[in-house]
């Protein structure tokens, strides 16, 4: 007899039409969407999940299967009471979002997908290897250093004081996942090209053309395989929330506003 596993944590704001959260590798939905989530939830029920070993998930034992993390997704929504939802995805959240749409077709209305791919190029795959190891290596604040050289762009790390770069990299490395192992592991094998073709809801694509992490080719790719994507640039690095934090709130609740269904 197959035990289902225990639900992960999650984090529900606001009210109004359902919006899920998919976060990245090594991050969580307040690191990855905290300078947003408020002003998501102005306007709709926002429900995210911390993948295992980030925010209150327990750490997995075995390789995380992104099914799995499509179908907490959904599971959450339910949970908090909402039948349908879009659902917006970032780096890793994009091909997990993505898996959530094809899966539940019934239940995902629309998807936005930010700096995110469907598989891996060698320049991510190996970026990916060598995030793992620092982080088992256990210097988090050499973690932190190369994270920020793999994710800002070059104009956002010219533009920080000294001082507020130090804090920025202690805070980094602060909220580094002890999960980020299997976060990363998964960057490395998830394959989602096959679904591209049948997803069947309006999918904007944003792409951050800065990206040294997920290169624009590969959010072009994702625009052009999923059946009548939108494809949009913003001007910033892998990590939007930091960088051009209202853009891209307005590109989301814009899109998803235009595609609500009543």
């Amino acid at each position: 007899m197959t035990t289902e596993p225990p639900p992960f944590a999650r984090t529900t704001r606001g009210s109004g039409p359902g919006l899920v959260l998919a976060h990245g590798a090594g991050g969580t939905v307040e690191t990855n969407f905290g300078p947003i989530l408020d002003h998501l939830a102005a306007a709709h029920t926002v429900v995210g999940v911390d993948y295992p070993g980030a925010g209150d998930t327990p750490r997995s034992d075995t390789p995380l299967v992104a099914d799995d993390l499509a179908d907490q997704l959904v599971a959450a929504a339910t949970a908090e009471g909402l039948d349908t939802f879009a659902v917006a995805g970032f780096s890793l959240g994009g091909p997990v979002a993505i898996r959530a749409a094809t899966r539940h077709p019934d239940r995902v209305t629309a998807l936005v997908l930010t700096a995110t791919f469907a598989h891996a190029n060698a320049r991510l795959r190996l970026a990916a290897a060598v995030w793992r190891q620092l982080h088992e290596a256990g210097d988090k604040l050499l973690l932190a250093k190369y994270l920020s050289l793999a994710t800002f762009s070059t104009s956002f790390l010219e533009s920080l004081p000294p001082e507020f770069l130090d804090a920025a990299l202690q805070e980094f490395a602060r909220t580094v996942p002890e999960g980020t192992p299997e976060h990363t592991d998964l960057v490395q094998r998830i394959d989602v090209r096959d679904d591209l073709a049948a997803v069947r809801v309006p999918t904007l694509v944003i792409s951050t053309t800065q990206d040294p992490l997920v290169t624009p080719d590969l959010h072009r790719r994702l625009a052009t395989d999923i059946p009548g994507a939108r494809l949009v640039e913003v001007d910033s690095g892998h990590l939007p929330f930091a960088e051009c934090p209202e853009e891209w709130h307005r590109l989301i609740t814009d899109f998803v506003a235009e595609h609500q269904k009543v």
